[in-house]
C-alpha cells in the first residue's frame, strides 16, 4: 500500500493517470454524443428493421427475359435460397473470417484500426471492417467530419452494425450484404453484378465468376474485369487462395480454377446501350403517365427509378436480336454505298451555314443566342474543337472535333425505323427506333412522320374495291395533266411505261405504277380514301389533295403497322402497343393492359382477299420481287415498296400471316436524300432489312410460328375475279402480238 502511494506521488506517473483517466472519460463522452446523435442520427432499431433500399425496374421481354432496367443505383434483390455455397465462402474467406463468431465487430481487428490507422496513421494496417460494418456502410454512407471523419463514422457504424446484429440473423445479414454492395460499373446488388458481368443469375454463378466479383469488392474500379481482366484475374486468384487458408476450399480444386481465364458476357444496362434502347425509352414515356394513379407501401407514387418495378413487355428477345443484327448489316452497306454515290459533291460537305436548320436548332446555338453572343461570336464559340467520339459504322473515332464538325459528319448518316407486330394483337415484337441511340436519340417509330410514298397507294385500292370496283377494271398507263390541280402531270418512276398500256388494278399497284393510283384516287373520290384511312386507325393529318394517292401525307411507322394489320386480321386495325402488365417488387401485379383491336372491320371480307392478293403479287412478280430473287424466301409474304419524290425516304412493308413489318430508311436531314433511284427506291433501301430479318429467322426453329405459317385459302370468288389478263394495249390487234399470256396463278387451286 505504502508502494502505490509513493508510486502515485511520483509527477510522471501522476499525471500520466489523470491524462489516461482524462483521455478516458474524453473518449466515453465522444462515444455518448454519437450514440446520442450528435454527430447525425443513428438509424434506430426500427428503422433497421424496416430496411428499404432503392431497387431498378426490370424490363422484362413477353418471355420473361431481361432486357433492361431504369435505375439511380442498379439494385435488383435476392433470397439467401439464391446465393450459392461458394460464393458466401469467398465472401467470408475474403472480408470477415470470424463473420459467424463476432456480435458485428471484430474487437481485434477494431483495436488494429485504432492504434495504427488512427493513432500512427499507418494506411497500410487494414480496415478492421466485418461484413456487418461494410453492410453498414453500404446502408447509410459516410460523412464528412474533417480530419476525425474516420473515426465518426467508424463509431457509428460500430453501433448501426450491433444493432443490425441483434435484429437479423446471420443468413439475412449476408443477404442484406450481396443486395447493398457495391459492384463495378455503378452496379448495386450480387444479382445485378451477376447479370451485368456473366449474363446470368445469382445461383448460376460458378466458383470462378463467384470470385471474380467477391475479389472485386477491395477496389469496384481497378478490380473492374471488364477494365482490367489481367488484374481482376489476380485478384480472383488470392480469393480462391483465401479460400483454400481458411479450409473453405480443396487446394486442387482452387489450382484447376486459376487455370481458366475469365470469361466475360457483359450486359450493357446503360440506358443508352444494350437490348432495343429506343423500346425502353418508349416504354418510360409510357409509365410515367401509365402509373400516375398508382401508389407505392408508402402512400407515395411510384418511382421507376428506386422502386423495383417489373414491366412486363411484348417485345421478343431474340427477334429484337435479329433485327438490329440486320438492320446493321444492311446501313453498313447502305451507307457505303451512299456515300460513294454522292462522290465528293456531297451536301454534307459544304460549309453550314449558322442559319440553317440544323445548326439553329441544336441545343448549343439556343443556349449562345439566349446569351446574346452575336454571329462571330456564335461561330466562334461553335468552332471550338475539343476531344470527341464520332460515330462512324467501321468503329468510332475519336479526334479534335467542333459542334460544326459534329453536326456536319452526322448529316451524313443514314438512319433508319423498323416495327414488327402481331396483326392479331398490334403487340410489339421488334422495335428500332434509328441506328444507334447512343448518338441518334430521335425515335423513328412513334416520332417520325415521314411521307409514305407507294405504300399509301394499297388503301387507295382497298377503298376503291370496297366501292365497288372490280379488280379487272383496266386504267391507262399513260400521263394525264389535271389542270384543276395547278396541271399537276404525276409520272412513273419508269420511263419505259408504254403509254398504251392499259394495267388492271393488280398489276397497276404490284408494279407501283402512279398514273393509275391518281386515277384510281379521283375514280373512287378522295373523302372516301380518307375515311377508310380513319378507320384503320391513321390519326395523322390527311390533306384533300390527289397527291395523297402517291403517299404525300405523313404517318408515322406505328399507323402504318396498325393499318396494315387489317389485311390479316379479318380487316380490323389494331394499336401496337408495348406493355402487358406492371408489378410490383414482389411481383403483385398491379395493372394489365389489353390489346386495342378495331370493333368493326374497315371494309369488307372479299376487299381483303383481294388486295391482299394484290400485295402477294407485288412480292411475286412486282417492285419487291428480290425478296424471291435476291433473298431466295419461299415464304408466304404479301408487302409493298414505297419511294417519296426526289428519293428523300424508302420504304417496305411486309406482311405474314402472323407478322406485320414497317420499315422506313432515309436521312434525318430532309434536305439530304438519296442521289439516285437506284439506291432510293424502297426495295434497295428498307426491304433488305427485312429479308434479312427473315432469312435469319428461317434458320431457327423458334420462329416457325411466324416463317411457316399460311395465308388462308382465297375464295373462288375472288379466285375469279382476278383471273384476267394483266395487260391490254389500246390496239387490240397490238394486244394479240405482244400482250401477256393469261396468268395462271389460281390454276392449281383450281384443279384440286
Amino acid at each position: 500500500m505504502h508502494t502505490i502511494k509513493r508510486w502515485l506521488q511520483n509527477p510522471w506517473i501522476k499525471w500520466s493517470l489523470v491524462g489516461i483517466t482524462g483521455l478516458l472519460i474524453l473518449l466515453i463522452g465522444f462515444y455518448i454524443s454519437i450514440y446520442a446523435g450528435a454527430w447525425g442520427t443513428v438509424p434506430t432499431t426500427k428503422t433497421l428493421s424496416t430496411l428499404r433500399q432503392a431497387e431498378a425496374t426490370q424490363v422484362l421481354d413477353k418471355n420473361g427475359e431481361l432486357i433492361g432496367k431504369y435505375y439511380i443505383y442498379d439494385r435488383q434483390p435476392i433470397t439467401f435460397d439464391d446465393l450459392p455455397q461458394h460464393l458466401i465462402d469467398a465472401l467470408i474467406a475474403t472480408e470477415d473470417v470470424r463473420f459467424y463468431e463476432h456480435e458485428g465487430i471484430d474487437n481485434k481487428s477494431l483495436l488494429r484500426v485504432f492504434f495504427k490507422s488512427i493513432l500512427l496513421q499507418d494506411r497500410s494496417s487494414g480496415g478492421g471492417s466485418t461484413i456487418t460494418l461494410q453492410l453498414a456502410k453500404n446502408l447509410f454512407g459516410r460523412k464528412d467530419y474533417g480530419k476525425i471523419s474516420i473515426i465518426v463514422n467508424k463509431l457509428k457504424e460500430s453501433i448501426i452494425a450491433s444493432r443490425i446484429e441483434a435484429i437479423y440473423s446471420k443468413n439475412e445479414i449476408l443477404t442484406l450484404y450481396f443486395n447493398t454492395v457495391p459492384f463495378p460499373d455503378n452496379t448495386y446488388g450480387i444479382e445485378s453484378a451477376a447479370q451485368k458481368f456473366f449474363n446470368k443469375s445469382t445461383n448460376e454463378l460458378n466458383l470462378s465468376e463467384a470470385a471474380v466479383l467477391v475479389g472485386s469488392l477491395k477496389a469496384n474500379n481497378g478490380y473492374n474485369p471488364r477494365l482490367y481482366p489481367e488484374r481482376s484475374q489476380s485478384r480472383r486468384d488470392i480469393v480462391l487462395q483465401q479460400m483454400v487458408k481458411y479450409e473453405y476450399l480443396k487446394e486442387d480444386h482452387a489450382n484447376n480454377t486459376m487455370q481458366d481465364t475469365i470469361a466475360l458476357d457483359y450486359q450493357y444496362f446503360n440506358h443508352d446501350m444494350g437490348m432495343a434502347p429506343y423500346f425502353r425509352e418508349a416504354v418510360k414515356k409510357q409509365l410515367d403517365s401509365l402509373l400516375k394513379d398508382y401508389k407505392n407501401e408508402n402512400g407515395e407514387p411510384y418511382n421507376i427509378y428506386s422502386d423495383g418495378l417489373i414491366i412486363h413487355t411484348t417485345l421478343d428477345y431474340k427477334m429484337q436480336t435479329l433485327a438490329e443484327t440486320a438492320m446493321q448489316e444492311h446501313m453498313r452497306e447502305l451507307q457505303a454505298a451512299y456515300e460513294k454515290d454522292h462522290g465528293n459533291r456531297a451536301p454534307w460537305k459544304k460549309e453550314l451555314n449558322l442559319k440553317s436548320s440544323t445548326v439553329s436548332r441544336t441545343k448549343a446555338y439556343k443556349k449562345l443566342k439566349a446569351n446574346g453572343l452575336s454571329e462571330a461570336q456564335l461561330k466562334d464559340s461553335l468552332s471550338t474543337k475539343r476531344e470527341m467520339e464520332l460515330f462512324e459504322w467501321e468503329g468510332n473515332v475519336t479526334e479534335k472535333a467542333s459542334t460544326l464538325d459534329s453536326l456536319q459528319h452526322y448529316r451524313k448518316f443514314l438512319n433508319t425505323g423498323m416495327l414488327s407486330i402481331d396483326p392479331a394483337t398490334g403487340a410489339v415484337l421488334s422495335y428500332i427506333g434509328g441506328i444507334d441511340y447512343r448518338y441518334f436519340k430521335y425515335d423513328h417509330v412513334s416520332q417520325s412522320k415521314r411521307q409514305v410514298g407507294s405504300t399509301f397507294k394499297p388503301f387507295v385500292y382497298t377503298a376503291a374495291i370496297d366501292n365497288g370496283m372490280k379488280p379487272c377494271t383496266y386504267f391507262p398507263v399513260r400521263a394525264v395533266t389535271y389542270t384543276n390541280v395547278d396541271d399537276w402531270t404525276p409520272t412513273n418512276a419508269s420511263e419505259t411505261e408504254d403509254p398504251h398500256l392499259n394495267y388492271t388494278l393488280e398489276t397497276a399497284l404490284s408494279n407501283s405504277i402512279n398514273t393509275i393510283a391518281v386515277k384510281v384516287l379521283n375514280k373512287v373520290g378522295i373523302p372516301k380514301v380518307i375515311e377508310l384511312v380513319k378507320k384503320l386507325g391513321i390519326t395523322s393529318e390527311i390533306p384533300e389533295q390527289p397527291s395523297i394517292a402517291l403517299g404525300t401525307a405523313g404517318i408515322t411507322l406505328k399507323e402504318m403497322a396498325g393499318a396494315f394489320a387489317s389485311y390479316v386480321n379479318q380487316g380490323k386495325s389494331v394499336t401496337p402497343y408495348l406493355i402487358t402488365k406492371i408489378a410490383d417488387k414482389n411481383g403483385t401485379v398491379l395493372a394489365e393492359y389489353n390489346p386495342k383491336i378495331a370493333e368493326e372491320a374497315a371494309y369488307t371480307e372479299y376487299t381483303r382477299e383481294v388486295v391482299l392478293e394484290m400485295m402477294k403479287a407485288t412480292v411475286d412478280e412486282g417492285t419487291a420481287a428480290r425478296l424471291r430473287t435476291t433473298y431466295g424466301l419461299s415464304n408466304d409474304i404479301a408487302g409493298k415498296t414505297g419511294t417519296t419524290q426526289d428519293n428523300k425516304d424508302g420504304w417496305f412493308i411486309g406482311i405474314t400471316p402472323r407478322l406485320v413489318s414497317v420499315t422506313w430508311v432515309g436521312n434525318d436531314d430532309y434536305a439530304v436524300g438519296f442521289k439516285s433511284t437506284r439506291i432510293g427506291q424502297g426495295a434497295n433501301a428498307a426491304l433488305p432489312i427485312f429479308a434479312k430479318l427473315y432469312t435469319k429467322m428461317n434458320t431457327d426453329t423458334t420462329f416457325d410460328r411466324y416463317t411457316k405459317s399460311k395465308f388462308d385459302a382465297t375464295s373462288p370468288e375472288v379466285r375469279d375475279d382476278l383471273d384476267c389478263e394483266p395487260e391490254k394495249r389500246d390496239n387490240f390487234l397490238k394486244r394479240l402480238f405482244s400482250g401477256k399470256k393469261k396468268k395462271k396463278r389460281f390454276k392449281k387451286e383450281k384443279d384440286e
